[in-house]
């Protein structure tokens, strides 16, 4: 798979019997999968010879049936669920954080972060607050990008070298601070595989959704059918380009409802 590319998947909280989730806006919830549907995802893929990879794993791009796991946010269930299936399954992956949400209710605190890192799985950065960063002065995207990396490499004393954007929203000014804050790679959520020619600093994910079917995802492993993925993202973006991050995400919220 690697010579066409790597998928990397991109998962946030994990849905647990009788746990409430942390946020129940229809906008969150269809990106919430549950636990057991996670588990057998990864099942599948160790029974099918599949490597799960951090970012820094994935980004040496190796052979065969390989593709990169990765969570946004910084849910507790990042430790809780899904740390023990990945580990009984012999995979590893990138949690990227939200800083500021260590110790809220529903989310990691900072001894949990800690504990999630000392178990050998990697620490990324998904911003300070969980701001658009298109929507950012410099000082802003310096405390989303550059902060937030200083706050999550004091609690968890190990570097953070990977940044993903919060909503997939980011601009020209995003990527060139965190490339001058020293990160290695920065995250979208735009549809498509990684190779050796991809940029770290644009670099494609593809989100798990609520509802998806084992066919659908085994697709999605391979690289197949992005385009239709592909073809709703560029429909989206074209609406928040006309209507900005605020109308766009009132509109979206009255129709998810």
């Amino acid at each position: 798979m690697a010579s066409r590319g790597i998928a990397f998947l991109m998962y946030h909280e994990l849905e647990v019997p009788g746990r409430p989730l942390c946020q129940s806006e229809q906008g969150y919830v269809r990106y919430i999968i549950p636990e057991a549907v996670f588990g057998r995802q990864m099942s599948w893929l160790r029974q099918n010879g599949w490597k799960g990879l951090s970012v820094s794993d994935a980004l040496s791009y190796p052979s065969g049936n390989a593709l990169a796991i990765t969570f946004d946010d910084g849910c507790e269930t990042d430790l809780l669920t899904a740390a023990p299936i990945l580990q009984e399954n012999g995979f590893n992956a990138t949690f990227y954080v939200t800083a500021g949400f260590l110790g809220k209710s529903g989310y990691m605190s900072p001894a949990q972060l800690r504990q999630l890192s000392s178990l050998g799985f990697e620490i990324g950065c998904h911003s300070m607050t969980h701001a658009y960063l298109n929507d950012l002065d410099e000082p802003g995207l310096r405390q989303e990008v550059l902060d937030a990396r200083s706050r999550l490499e004091d609690v968890t004393g190990t570097k953070v070298e990977h940044f993903s954007c919060p909503g997939g929203r980011y601009n020209a000014a995003t990527i060139k601070t965190a490339r001058e804050a020293g990160y290695r790679s920065l995250a979208t959520s735009h549809a498509h595989l990684n190779s050796r020619s991809t940029d770290p600093f644009l670099l494609g994910r593809v989100a798990i959704m609520r509802g998806i079917h084992e066919s659908a995802f085994r697709k999605i492993c391979k690289g197949e059918t992005l385009w239709k993925t592909r073809f709703a993202e560029f429909t989206r973006n074209a609406s928040r380009k006309v209507l900005g991050n605020n109308s766009y995400d009132r509109i979206r919220a009255f129709l998810l409802r």
